[in-house]
């Protein structure tokens, strides 16, 4: 009896080369088509014959894209020239892999603070969580965290912080809440901004506010050292406040009334700094910073309403 080796085939077709890869004929044609697979010669029928080479290199291909890498990243290993070159392609991928994870850790935390919070706070920065759960605030009301998230994207998370410690006080201080009321549904009452009652509510606005600004600070979240930065004239006394010309682009529906309580708010902290400023400087806008306060009564009087 004589055994006859079976004679290997020199090539097979796109679907037996799949088959053999462990992937499918789609997947090989549109490797050629990225230049991920060069094209391999075809048979008396014009169909592509794949070989031994084809399908190791399939395999490869198969073998990274599993760990994860993408197509591109695959190409650029498979095409690297000589060992050391090919080191460094797969040093940057990992070090590609790792920034992905650091990423992907990050959506993590947003997504356990989202389920903590049991609301939109916990999709804000951290910094505006904690404020929040230090001063015991409580849930806040659907506008107030549309407000502490356009502040994160106008002046940054340490101001939206800042904002958020305005809401906690006037959740958990009945007085403050109280006056904020008040001087809100004055606001609204009001229609001619030109009306002298105008001028006697931003005065006691301003009062407002800085009653707020003390008992931030006994509360432990005083805004000293991380208020923005407000240019003073020393001549007229009037403050410019660089982050209202971003927050100016945004729509708004607040009222003549409204708008001019905030300028006159802003005059009356120009005015009481402005000295001040002036001595430590020596020259306009030399750094001073203003309350926060001012930020709060720039727009709508009645943002921090609880």
């Amino acid at each position: 009896m004589t055994f006859d080796p079976p004679v290997p085939r020199r090539s097979v077709k796109i679907g037996e080369a799949a088959s053999l890869a462990g992937t499918t004929p789609r997947a090989i044609r549109h490797y050629h088509q990225i230049g991920l697979l060069p094209e391999p010669g075809r048979g008396t029928d014009d169909r592509r014959r794949y070989g031994y080479e084809d399908i190791v290199r399939l395999l490869w291909i198969r073998r990274m894209t599993e760990t994860g890498l993408s197509l591109d990243d695959v190409r650029t290993v498979l095409t690297a020239d000589g060992h050391r070159p090919r080191q460094a392609v797969l040093e940057a991928l990992d070090q590609g892999l790792a920034e992905k994870e650091a990423a992907v850790r990050a959506q993590r935390e947003v997504l356990r603070r989202l389920r903590s919070a049991d609301s939109g706070v916990g999709l804000l920065s951290p910094a505006v969580g904690e404020m929040l759960e230090r001063l015991g605030a409580g849930p806040l009301k659907p506008e107030q965290l549309d407000e502490l998230l356009v502040t994160e994207r106008i002046l940054g998370p340490e101001q939206a912080a800042l904002r958020a410690a305005d809401f906690g006080l006037l959740a958990t201080d009945e007085k403050l809440r109280a006056e904020q009321d008040r001087l809100d549904r004055a606001a609204e009452a009001l229609t001619d901004p030109e009306d002298p009652a105008v001028e006697e509510l931003a005065a006691r606005y301003f009062a407002h506010y800085q009653t707020m600004e003390e008992a931030g600070r006994a509360a432990g979240v005083g805004h000293d050292g991380h208020e923005p930065p407000v240019e003073v004239d020393r001549e007229t006394g009037r403050a410019h406040w660089p982050g209202l010309d971003e927050a100016r682009r945004l729509p708004s529906d607040v009222t003549p009334v409204q708008l001019r309580i905030a300028e006159l708010v802003g005059a009356m902290f120009g005015t009481m700094f402005g000295a001040q400023l002036a001595e430590e400087s020596g020259a306009p806008g030399g750094g001073r910073r203003l309350p926060e306060r001012t930020a709060g009564a720039v727009g709508e009087p009645g943002g921090g309403r609880a």
